[in-house]
C-alpha cells in the first residue's frame, strides 16, 4: 500500500490563500477622513458615496462595479468590430473610516470590521498632505502611525476570533476522542495550526505574511476562517496635485519604510484625490487635455484598479466574434472547464475541448488563418490553466445541444 501523504513544511506550488471564486470584492479600508469616498467616487465615476470633512460621513458601505482598462481588449474591438462590449470589471467597496479601539467595538468598529471580513482584498487609503481645512481624526496627518492603528485593530480582531475558535474546538474534543483514530488526528490538527496562528498574530505580524511557513492543511483552514490579516493589501497614497507630479514629500518615505519592513511586495501607489475628482467628470478628450495641463501628470486609477483586479488572484479571458467581444473575469488557476462554466454552467459539464489562441501571438500574427498556418491555435484538454488574456472558444457535447 502506498503510504500516506505528508502535510509538513510551508506550502510549494499553486496554493493561494483566498476564496476560488469569480465574485471577488477589493474594500478601500483607512482612518476618518483620508480620502477613501473620494477615492470610490472617482474610481466609479460617481458621487454615490458621501464624500464629507468629518468623520464617519460614511457608515453604510457603498459598492460598484469599475473597468479594467486592457490594451489587448481595445485591439480585440478594433479587429472585429462587434456590435456589443462586455468589458472586464472589479468590484469595489467603500468602507467607512476606522480608529483605535475598532476591534472592541469603538466608533461602530465591528459594524465596519464585518464590512472588511466581506471583501477578498484591501487597498489601505493613506493620507500624505496637510490642509487645515481637512479634519484630520488625530489632529495632524501622519500616515503611519494611522496604518500603525488599522492594521493593529485586524490584527486584534483576528487574534480575538482565534481564541473563540480555539476555545470551541476545545469543547469538541470529548467528541473527537470518542470516535475513531482519524477523527482525533484531525482535530490535533486543528487545534495546532490554531495556536499557531495566535502566536504568529501576537508576535506582530499579519497572516498573509507567513506563507513561507503554512503547510497547504494550514492554508485550507485559513481560507476557511477567512482572516482579515490574511487579505491581500496595497497602499494608495493619497498627494496634494503638486507632490503628486514630482512623486515626492515628506511622508512617503516613511510610508516606503514602513511597507517593506510590514507588508513586502505589496504595492504603494501614490495619486491626488483632489486631482483624480476632478478629471472623474470629463469625457476622454477633456481628461487628456486636463493631465497634459498638468505636465502630462497621468491618472494614477487605471494603474491602480489593474493591480487591485491581479491582487486578488483574478484574470481574464477572452471570446470575441461580430456579435461581441468580452472578458470573463475568472480566478487565477482555474482549468478550461471550470473558466467556461463563467459563460454557462453547463459548459462545465459538457466541456469537450478549448480552442485556444494566445493573445500576444494572434496580434503578431494578425488572424486566425495565420494562427493555424503557425500551428498556434491550440486544441487543450479538461486540465488545460486558462492563462490571462487567452483568446478561447469552447467546444461543448450533447447536454448542451440538447438543451438548444
Amino acid at each position: 500500500m502506498a503510504p500516506k501523504k505528508k502535510d509538513e513544511g510551508p506550502v510549494k506550488g499553486p496554493w493561494m490563500l483566498g476564496k476560488f471564486s469569480t465574485h471577488l470584492k477589493v474594500g478601500l479600508v483607512g482612518a476618518p477622513n483620508v480620502g477613501k469616498s473620494t477615492l470610490y467616487n472617482s474610481l466609479s465615476k460617481s458621487h454615490h458615496s458621501e464624500a464629507a470633512n468629518y468623520p464617519f460621513c460614511t457608515i453604510n458601505p457603498s459598492e460598484t462595479r469599475v473597468h479594467v482598462e486592457d490594451e489587448r481588449f481595445d485591439w480585440l474591438v478594433d479587429f472585429v468590430k462587434p456590435k456589443s462590449v462586455v468589458k472586464p470589471f472589479l468590484t469595489i467597496v467603500d468602507i467607512a473610516g476606522l480608529i483605535k479601539g475598532a476591534s472592541t467595538g469603538e466608533g461602530l468598529g465591528n459594524a465596519f470590521l464585518s464590512h472588511i471580513n466581506a471583501v477578498d482584498g484591501i487597498i489601505h487609503v493613506m493620507r500624505a498632505f496637510e490642509d487645515e481645512t481637512v479634519i484630520h481624526h488625530d489632529d495632524k496627518p501622519n500616515p503611519v502611525a494611522d496604518i500603525e492603528m488599522i492594521t493593529s485593530e485586524l490584527r486584534i480582531k483576528d487574534i480575538a476570533m482565534l481564541r473563540l475558535m480555539y476555545e470551541a474546538h476545545c469543547r469538541m474534543k470529548q467528541g473527537a476522542a470518542t470516535s475513531n483514530p482519524q477523527a482525533l488526528k484531525n482535530w490535533e490538527t486543528e487545534r495546532d495550526a490554531i495556536l499557531k496562528f495566535i502566536e504568529y498574530l501576537e508576535s506582530g505580524k499579519d497572516i498573509r505574511l507567513g506563507m513561507d511557513q503554512w503547510s497547504t492543511k494550514d492554508i485550507e483552514y485559513l481560507n476557511e476562517y477567512s482572516l482579515l490579516t490574511a487579505k491581500p493589501v496595497m497602499f494608495a497614497v493619497n498627494l496634494n496635485l503638486n507632490d503628486f507630479k514630482r512623486k515626492k514629500n515628506k511622508f512617503l518615505k516613511p510610508i516606503f519604510d514602513w511597507v517593506q519592513a510590514n507588508a513586502p511586495g505589496s504595492l504603494i501607489i501614490p495619486y491626488a484625490g483632489s486631482y483624480e475628482e476632478e478629471l472623474q467628470d470629463l469625457d476622454a478628450k477633456a481628461c487628456k487635455e486636463r493631465e497634459e495641463s498638468e505636465e502630462g501628470a497621468p491618472s494614477a486609477l487605471p494603474k491602480m484598479i489593474r493591480n487591485a483586479f491581479s491582487m486578488i488572484n483574478l484574470v481574464y479571458f477572452f471570446t470575441y466574434g461580430v456579435q461581441e467581444v468580452r472578458a470573463w473575469v475568472i480566478r487565477r488557476g482555474m482549468k478550461a472547464p471550470e473558466a467556461g462554466g463563467v459563460i454557462h454552467t453547463d459548459f462545465t459539464k459538457a466541456f469537450i475541448m478549448a480552442e485556444v489562441m494566445a493573445f500576444h501571438e494572434l496580434k503578431e500574427a494578425g488572424s486566425e488563418a495565420a494562427m493555424k498556418e503557425k500551428g498556434r491555435w491550440r486544441q487543450e484538454g479538461k486540465n488545460y490553466e486558462v492563462l490571462d488574456g487567452d483568446c478561447i472558444q469552447f467546444k461543448i457535447g450533447q447536454l448542451m445541444a440538447a438543451k438548444k
